[in-house]
């Protein structure tokens, strides 16, 4: 679920921390980063139940309407089956699943009286209407959730909520949102479908825990190399950010073989945009363009696979 670019944010952001409060040891570090990853797929799986227990709400309206002393024509078609459909039920059957919810303390965080400020404002819309009016079948239960979700991801309260719960969530956002459309449109819910969304080992220790080590590791070696390459910039007075970004892209090139210079060039450019100066990006190219000219002529890249330096 964890994408590359994901993990070096959750690095840089980590790396700033220590520059901010120089007591924090790597372990610290190490101990925040795991607490990253594993708040992202919390987010993840609190969004989803988030989902169906606003769906949930359905039976309560459902009560509601037929319980009236005149209920309308209207009122006694109406069925909750926007929870009680197959694709909704494949989620809140599945033992393992909620076995995961439990054991992540996922349930105890939803504020049922979001959720039922959440349902009563789609049950307005047009779209919930069609939905009440239309075919049982599974295509229309599918798009039923995802227009829920356009929107209640489309509400300042509800991202305010998610963002209250998970401090990662303004930075996992895109990832959490691609995610959660990729389950819906892949209901009823195979037995593991959870697994999928778990950040892989590959991404997680293999590079990000990796780049974290020896960003920190190697800190002087890193700086020793970019100052020199600064010319007529003061170190201490480049941004911090910027300074950061450019250590963790200098590390990737010398230590991670398997990452394509332009990539690592790119990829940092484009955090710069999101993080840092309005010149930021400009200057960040420069100097790792000029780097990467200066370490491949003295043939301290070595990168595995042809094409890698290009």
């Amino acid at each position: 679920m964890l994408s590359r670019r994901n993990i070096r944010i959750k690095v840089m952001h980590l790396l700033y921390a220590k520059r901010v409060d120089s007591a924090l040891s790597y372990n610290d570090l190490k101990k925040r980063y795991w607490k990253g990853v594993d708040q992202t797929y919390d987010s993840y799986l609190f969004t989803l139940w988030l989902l169906v227990k606003t769906c949930e709400i359905s039976k309560k309206d459902e009560s509601k309407r037929k319980s009236k002393y005149l209920p309308s024509e209207e009122d006694m078609q109406f069925s909750a089956k926007l929870y009680t459909n197959d694709c909704v039920q494949s989620i809140v059957k599945n033992v393992d699943f909620q076995k995961l919810l439990k054991s992540r303390t996922i349930p105890a965080r939803i504020d049922s009286d979001l959720s039922a400020v959440f349902y009563n404002d789609f049950a307005k819309s047009d779209e919930y209407k069609k939905y009440v009016s239309g075919e049982d079948e599974n295509a229309n239960h599918i798009q039923a959730l995802l227009d829920l979700y356009k929107m209640c991801t489309g509400k300042e309260s509800y991202e305010d909520y998610i963002e209250e719960k998970f401090d990662n969530y303004i930075h996992d956002r895109s990832l959490v949102l691609g995610a959660i459309k990729k389950t819906i449109k892949g209901l009823p819910a195979e037995l593991d479908f959870h697994k999928e969304y778990y950040p892989g080992k590959e991404t997680t220790e293999e590079f990000g825990e990796d780049l974290l080590y020896k960003c920190n590791h190697f800190e002087e070696d890193l700086m020793g190399i970019i100052s020199p390459a600064l010319k007529n910039w003061d170190a201490n007075r480049v941004a911090i950010v910027d300074l950061i970004l450019l250590k963790m892209a200098l590390c990737e090139m010398l230590h991670f073989p398997t990452i394509p210079v332009k990539v690592t060039i790119n990829e940092f450019v484009d955090i710069s945009k999101l993080y840092s100066t309005p010149k930021s990006k400009d200057f960040i190219n420069g100097i790792l363009d000029r780097l990467m000219k200066k370490l491949s002529k003295d043939g301290k890249i070595s990168k595995d696979g042809r094409g890698l330096l290009d």
